[in-house]
């Protein structure tokens, strides 16, 4: 016989994975719009997700958070940091997709746990543990190795962890839910968003309703591919324990990172397969830790 708390786990494990299925599956959908600039696409998805999370907002009635956060000077202004950290990671993530950096993409949601912890300790002053230290450190090393070997800095993998870690502080201080917290993140970006793609218009530039058709329904569909997964998430996470949320957040990194090595061949020499291993070895050592801390914990 199945349990209510056993069925609201099988519901949560179906919803969370299917959030980061979305999210490990973006290059496709991002890959088709190699010739539309980057911003240019950042901004249609600004815009049409402001559009979407409004009319999702308004069939569900839920404004009664609005005036409360309006009248909030310090969420108001946590909210604007975290809407710019939340636009610069989707930039460079849309950037490196259409410019052949996957793998490198990948690898910054790979170290973004890390980050986090690393965040953690150093604006939060939560403590760390030898083991996480010793997490932090092969990780580092790791980010040094590529550097030393490729001759240049990750800086994609490095913005996009870092923009993402600063995004979920921020956001963690805010106490907004998901949903409420996007769609107001969005509503502040939308005017920037929208005069962008006027001016692009204006310049000559403007790629939507000049091009076929499928890039113009790519555009309007990047407020949906934006919303459903964190629906799915905001869904899965309300049913899951951390722990295992916090392992299932390595599959969208690995999907990434094979659709890259695989599908769309990019380079992957035996030099940077050292740099990968380190960090890997470092998220298992992270992640070894909170599954054993959790375990512990319940039995006690």
């Amino acid at each position: 016989m199945t349990t209510p708390s056993s069925a609201s786990t099988r519901q949560g494990l179906v919803f969370a994975t299917g959030a980061y299925l979305c999210w490990g599956l973006f290059p496709l959908y991002w890959k088709p719009l190699h010739e539309v600039p980057a911003l240019q696409i950042l901004a249609h998805r600004i815009v049409w997700s402001a559009l979407l999370l409004t009319l999702i907002l308004a069939v569900r009635g839920q404004w009664g958070w609005l005036a409360e956060s309006l009248r909030d000077k310090r969420r108001m202004a946590l909210l604007a940091v975290s809407a710019t950290m939340l636009s610069c990671n989707w930039l460079v993530y849309i950037w490196a997709v259409t410019h052949n950096r996957v793998i490198e993409a990948s690898l910054g949601y790979f170290i973004n746990p890390l980050v986090n912890v690393l965040l953690g300790w150093l604006v939060l002053g939560e403590r760390l543990t030898r083991l996480q230290s010793i997490a932090v450190a092969l990780s580092a090393l790791g980010v040094a190795w590529l550097t030393f070997s490729v001759g240049t800095l990750p800086w994609i993998a490095l913005v996009l962890a870092v923009s993402f870690g600063i995004y979920g502080l921020l956001r963690k201080t805010a106490h907004l839910p998901s949903l409420e917290g996007l769609a107001l993140e969005t509503w502040l970006l939308f005017p920037l968003a929208l005069g962008a793609l006027l001016w692009f218009e204006a310049q000559g530039e403007g790629v939507f309703g000049h091009a076929a058709s499928g890039i113009n329904l790519l555009l309007i569909g990047a407020g949906i591919v934006t919303t459903i997964p964190l629906l799915l998430f905001g869904a899965g996470a309300r049913r899951l324990p951390m722990t295992m949320l916090g392992l299932l957040q390595y599959l969208s990194p690995t999907i990434q990172f094979l659709l890259g090595v695989w599908l769309y061949h990019e380079p992957f020499s035996g030099t940077r397969l050292i740099g990968y291993g380190l960090i890997w070895s470092a998220l298992l050592l992270y992640s070894g830790v909170s599954l054993f801390g959790a375990l512990r914990t319940r039995r006690t």
